[in-house]
């Protein structure tokens, strides 16, 4: 991955993740709940970024299973994912603390005279 700052998808992807291997429709669940319902992603798109992430190492397979008839493949997390995550997580937060702090200097009122 590089030092560039990732696409929320991705991160939501990757934190859907942190807790341990989920198949595809379970990421689905989980990115729309992390988001708020603000992300919800397709089969096809999840599954091109989960390709990607796994071009980049970021995940890997975790298994596959037959439920209900359908196959389950899972994914989970590399080191590097975990990695990744934890820097992304880490630049926006001190980009959330910057810009709070900035509004408590705010003057009361604000508004332009």
């Amino acid at each position: 991955m590089s030092t560039s700052e990732m696409r929320e998808p991705t991160f939501l992807v990757l934190a859907a993740l942190a807790d341990g291997r989920k198949h595809g429709y379970a990421v689905i669940t989980e990115v729309a709940g992390l988001s708020s319902g603000r992300v919800t992603l397709r089969p096809g798109t999840l599954y091109a970024a989960l390709d990607r992430l796994r071009a980049e190492g970021l995940v890997r397979p975790a298994g596959e299973e037959i439920v209900e008839g359908r196959l389950r493949r899972y994914y989970e997390l590399t080191d590097s994912g975990a990695e990744a995550l934890a820097t992304e997580a880490a630049r926006l937060q001190s980009n959330a603390d910057q810009a709070i702090s900035r509004l408590r200097l705010r003057p009361a009122g604000g508004g332009v005279a």
